[in-house]
C-alpha cells in the first residue's frame, strides 16, 4: 500500500548536499510535483546547493549553512515551528541531517531502508522506503516518491536556467565547431585523473578541431589543477576555472557536445541538461554514483580493483563499498577515454 492514497497537502524534503545528489533528488521532487501539482513542497538544502536550485517552480527553499552549525538548525526549527508536514522525506543519511530532522514536525518521517541507511538514520524515521532493485543513488531517491504513491517515470529535470545565464556564457562557445568541457576535479584529489592525461585528451580533441573548455571552482586545488593541465597543452584551451557560478556552469554545460569529468557534480549537471558525459571512476561504484544517462560510457577500474581488494563483485558487497588503494585513477588510460569520445560521436 502506498503511504498516501490522496495527494498530501505538504511535504518537506531534507537533502543538504552535494551537487550531484541534489540533482538526483530534484528528479524525484519533480516526479512528485508532476503527479501531485498542488502539494506544497519545502526543501531544506545546503547553502551552495541552494544557488543551483534557486528559482525552481513550486519549491520553497530553506537554506541550511553547515558553517553556522546548530545556530542555523535552531533558526530553521523556529521558522518551521508552526508548521506540520504530511511527511518529511529524510534523503540524507548524515547524522547532522537526522538531528536536524528532530525539530521538524511531520506525521511521517520517511528514511532509507536497512541497506542504504547509515549513521543511525533508522532511529530518526518512522517509515522506511522499499529497497530499489537498481543500485544507483537516483533510484534510491525515486523510491521515496514511489513509497508515497507516485508512479515512477524516466527521470527528468527542470532547473531554473534561463536566457540570463545562457547570455552570460554563450561567448565561450565556438558555434563553428564542437565544444568539449573537461571538468578535472572531484571533491577529493584521489578521485581526480592525472593532469598529463587530461592534457593528452585535450590535445587529441584540439587536433580534431574541437574547442576545449576547462572549468573548475575558485578553490585553490582546482585552479592549480587547471593551470597544470594548461601548462601541458601545446595550444590554449578556454580557461573558465573560478569564472562561473553554478547556474552559469550548468547553462554552459547545456550548450556543449560532451563533458569529461571524474566522480563530481558537473557530471550530474550534464545529465540534467541532456549533455553526454564520460565519467571517470575508480573508488566508487559507477553503477551507484555514475552519470545516470551515460552509465554505458563510464570509464571505470572499480570492479577489477574490487575483486582484487575484496575478492567479490559489487553485487555481493555492501551497497556503498569504497576502495582504499592508492593511485587507482592512474589505471585509466587515455585510449579508454578516446574510445568513449568516439562512441559518443565527438571524435570520428
Amino acid at each position: 500500500m502506498p503511504l498516501f492514497t490522496q495527494p498530501p497537502q505538504s511535504l518537506c524534503i531534507l537533502r543538504l548536499s552535494a551537487i550531484g545528489d541534489v540533482c538526483h533528488v530534484l528528479a524525484a521532487v519533480q516526479q512528485i510535483q508532476q503527479y501531485w501539482p498542488d502539494t506544497e513542497m519545502t526543501w531544506i538544502v545546503g547553502k551552495t546547493e541552494a544557488q543551483l536550485l534557486e528559482g525552481i517552480q513550486g519549491v520553497e527553499l530553506i537554506v541550511y549553512d553547515k558553517k553556522s552549525g546548530w545556530k542555523n538548525a535552531r533558526n530553521i526549527w523556529q521558522r518551521l515551528a508552526e508548521r506540520k508536514f504530511d511527511a518529511l522525506l529524510n534523503m540524507q543519511t548524515a547524522l547532522r541531517a537526522s538531528v536536524l530532522s528532530l525539530g521538524i514536525k511531520a506525521k511521517y518521517k520517511v528514511g532509507f531502508g536497512k541497506k542504504r541507511a547509515r549513521e543511525g538514520q533508522w532511529l530518526f524515521t518512522n517509515r522506511k522506503i522499499h529497497e530499489p532493485q537498481n543500485p544507483h543513488v537516483l533510484d534510491g531517491f525515486m523510491a521515496f516518491a514511489e513509497y508515497l504513491g507516485v508512479p515512477i517515470d524516466k527521470p527528468h529535470w527542470q532547473l531554473a536556467i534561463g536566457e540570463k545565464e545562457r547570455a552570460e556564457v554563450v561567448q565561450y562557445i565556438d558555434p563553428t565547431r564542437k565544444n568539449l568541457i573537461i571538468s578535472p576535479c572531484s571533491s577529493k584529489p584521489e578521485k581526480d585523473w592525472l593532469v598529463e592525461r587530461y592534457a593528452q585528451v585535450a590535445e587529441i580533441a584540439h587536433r580534431n578541431n574541437i574547442q576545449v573548455i576547462l572549468c573548475g571552482s575558485p578553490a585553490k586545488r582546482e585552479m592549480e589543477t587547471v593551470a597544470q593541465i594548461m601548462a601541458r597543452c601545446n595550444f590554449q584551451p578556454v580557461d573558465l576555472s573560478g569564472k562561473t557560478n553554478l547556474k552559469q556552469l550548468t547553462a554552459l554545460i547545456g550548450m556543449v557536445d560532451l563533458v569529461i569529468s571524474p566522480d563530481s557534480g558537473p557530471a550530474h549537471l550534464a545529465t540534467t541538461q541532456g549533455t553526454p558525459v564520460i565519467g571517470l571512476y575508480a573508488y566508487h561504484n559507477p553503477l551507484r554514483t555514475g552519470p545516470y544517462n551515460n552509465l554505458a560510457n563510464v570509464v571505470s577500474v572499480y570492479e577489477q580493483n574490487l575483486l582484487r581488494e575484496y575478492g567479490k563483485p559489487a553485487s555481493e558487497l555492501p551497497w556503498a563499498t569504497k576502495l582504499k588503494g592508492k593511485g587507482l585513477m592512474a589505471q585509466i588510460q587515455v585510449e579508454d577515454v578516446v574510445k568513449q569520445m568516439k562512441q559518443l560521436g565527438l571524435l570520428p
